[in-house]
Parts: C-alpha cells; sequence; structure tokens
C-alpha cells in the first residue's frame, strides 16, 4: 500500500494580507483587512491541488483606516465581534484554479467559490521554503446576516451588499 506523505504549511503573517473592497454610495470603494488571522494547508504534491487550506481571521482586528466605522463594524450591525470574535475558511476542494469552501461569518456558514493564482515555491534567503497564493472571489454580505443598510437622501445606497475579498497568502513549509 502507497502512503501519501503529508506536507504542513503555516501562513506567514508578515508577508501576507486579508483584504475586502465595498462599494460606498456606489460611486467609491472602501477597502478594509483583518490585522490577526492564522492559516494553514496541508499538501500532498507541489502543486497543491486537492490540498485542505483552513483560516481564521479575529474579527476586533478589522482595519479600514477610520476608527468610528471599524467600531460599527465590530457592532451587531455587522459582525458583532463580540458574540462572533473570528471568521474561518476551510476549503472542501482545490482544482489549481478554483477553490471552493465554507465560509463561516456570525454563525452562518455559506459555501464560496474563490479564484486562486498558485504564484509557486521559492526558498527565501533563511532556507526556508515559501508558497504564495492570491485568493480572490466575493460574497453577498447578507448571506451572512451582516444586514445594517441606509439610503442617502438622494436615494443612494450607502453600503453595497457585493463584498469583494482579496488574500494574498505566503505560507512557510513545516
Amino acid at each position: 500500500m502507497e502512503t501519501t506523505v503529508k506536507t504542513n504549511w503555516k501562513v506567514d503573517q508578515s508577508h501576507s494580507e486579508i483584504e475586502f473592497k465595498v462599494k460606498h454610495m456606489m460611486i467609491s470603494t472602501v477597502t478594509g483587512s483583518f490585522t490577526e488571522f492564522d492559516g494553514e494547508v496541508e499538501s500532498a504534491n507541489e502543486n497543491f491541488k486537492d490540498a485542505k487550506f483552513s483560516f481564521s481571521a479575529k474579527i476586533d482586528s478589522i482595519n479600514t483606516k477610520k476608527k468610528d466605522r471599524d467600531t460599527h463594524l465590530k457592532s451587531d450591525d455587522f459582525f458583532n465581534a463580540e458574540k462572533f470574535p473570528e471568521l474561518t475558511f476551510k476549503s472542501k476542494s482545490f482544482d489549481g484554479d478554483k477553490m471552493v469552501g465554507d465560509l463561516t461569518i456570525r454563525d452562518i456558514t455559506k459555501e464560496i467559490t474563490l479564484d486562486v493564482d498558485f504564484n509557486g515555491i521559492a526558498e527565501d534567503p533563511y532556507g526556508q521554503t515559501k508558497a504564495g497564493f492570491e485568493a480572490t472571489g466575493s460574497i453577498n454580505r447578507k448571506d451572512f446576516d451582516l444586514n445594517w443598510s441606509a439610503v442617502t437622501e438622494a436615494g443612494n445606497i450607502v453600503v453595497s451588499d457585493k463584498v469583494k475579498l482579496i488574500a494574498n497568502l505566503q505560507f512557510t513549509k513545516q
């Protein structure tokens, strides 16, 4: 019987970023990020096909470069960081281009699909093996009970329902 050797990889936080973008009043885009996050990959081959990816981010670490907005996003109008301190993602499949997995925000889990660019493997100056990925996708925030809404006097929606997700991730071989 042939045994498959699994390789474990841990996210390199100093060379990774997790961002989201959302339209504001339908005329501009606000970018936010999570500054505290963790992630792991378990792979059986060098191309990472069928690798298992898992990821979590601390809601309290949300940063949109505006303190009042960050406080609002942490409130029950949006993420409710006190009751639901983390968002999580666990992959179900990865074919090298598309990753399907379960995203959990608040207490709601939905299957999402991400477009993934695997940027390759390299050795850093310290002899550590690194692997880089860029994953993008979008969700409807209301699918996860991020329901707060407002309309301007002119009838413009203040916050779009569609949220773009961008994860630039570098992993270190363990």
